[in-house]
């Protein structure tokens, strides 16, 4: 910025950074003043498992689309008494 444009109190948009994906894959998320954090929350408990399921039952898990997983999660904690 020269201090011309300083003085006129505009800004050359060549100066500019270029937006990348890059940049915005770091970028936070802002919901109003908010920032929605990526990733699991700070203190999660859960582990990750190997575990075998039926083709039938795992099909219409990931059928209803994404969060297939916590969906089934929620299940398993109610059928255990959760």
């Amino acid at each position: 910025m020269s201090n011309n444009d300083i003085a006129t109190g505009s800004i050359n948009p060549d100066d500019a950074p270029e937006l990348t994906d890059a940049w915005f894959d770091s970028a936070d998320l802002m919901i109003g003043s908010h920032i929605i954090r990526r990733g699991r929350p700070p203190g999660s408990t859960k582990r990750a498992v190997s575990l075998r399921l039926d083709e039938a039952v795992l099909s219409a898990l990931r059928a209803t689309g994404p969060g297939w997983q916590t969906r089934a999660n929620e299940m398993l904690r109610k059928a255990v008494g959760l």
